[in-house]
């Protein structure tokens, strides 16, 4: 049964992935990253939406880095269907201190809090860039899907000729193929941030990156992987294993997207 959705049913749990294993291939989340010098530095959460029982049901997960204000990931099960898209961008009050277990607006935060471990909409403002989805409008199926999916716990500074460009291209070619060529299909798509920030901190996404494992009219298990900006604007294909390499040199140890189940 739908959700009701209303600004105070928004939910997203800082807990384990353990909550939400359905949007990992075999039940298992790609690397999660740590950080010895802050363990609550990487937060785990089931994005989530309560149901009009104020049962949890959950919709994605992400992986969310507090220091640089964005997410590592977010990984879904791809389902698709036309909706109109509306945009409302809430907070994790959770991160900042807030008793709230629900995404909210900015005032279930205590003031002194807000913005300490995530990013705000007011960093945005006359930044020049855009709030880029990793779990995009276009791949989701219902409303409570598509709203879960405008939090800024989401969502990364993405260079606006990009978002709406070549990214925005890759996620409907890539969405046209798992329509036609899979039954099924698992997601994790995440940035790899630069140097640059906007706001209070919060880190500019150097590149966007996604991968999908599916499963095709035969059954057996299919992959790819994709990356960009490229020096040319443009978003490359790649093998998931190279991705991952890609990954590994930058975070400085071994990231495993489908941890070898696909």
């Amino acid at each position: 049964m739908a959700a009701q959705v209303t600004k105070e049913t928004h939910k997203s749990e800082v807990t384990s992935f353990t909550r939400c294993p359905q949007f990992f291939v075999g039940g298992i989340p790609p690397t999660v990253l740590e950080d010895k010098t802050d363990n609550n530095r990487y937060e785990q959460i089931c994005q989530c939406l309560l149901d009009q029982n104020q049962k949890p049901e959950y919709f994605y997960a992400t992986l969310y880095d507090t220091r640089n204000k964005i997410p590592v990931y977010s990984a879904y099960e791809f389902r698709r269907t036309d909706l109109d898209r509306d945009d409302r961008w809430y907070v994790e009050p959770q991160l900042d201190g807030g008793t709230m277990e629900c995404m909210g607006s900015l005032n279930k935060i205590p003031s002194a809090n807000r913005g300490l471990r995530q990013a705000l909409n007011k960093d945005y403002e006359g930044s020049g860039y855009d709030k880029g989805h990793l779990f995009p409008v276009y791949h989701t199926h219902t409303l409570d899907t598509m709203l879960a999916t405008s939090t800024l716990t989401n969502a990364a500074p993405q260079d606006p000729s990009f978002n709406r460009g070549q990214w925005r291209r890759y996620e409907e070619d890539v969405a046209t193929l798992l329509q036609q060529e899979c039954e099924g299909a698992y997601v994790v798509t995440g940035v790899i941030p630069g140097n640059q920030q906007i706001g209070d901190g919060v880190r500019v996404a150097q590149y966007y990156w996604s991968a999908f494992c599916c499963s095709g009219g035969s059954g057996a298990l299919r992959s790819e992987g994709y990356i960009g900006p490229d020096n040319n604007g443009r978003v490359q294909k790649v093998e998931v294993k190279k991705l991952e390499a890609i990954l590994s040199d930058h975070y400085g140890s071994e990231f495993s997207i489908f941890q070898g189940t696909c």
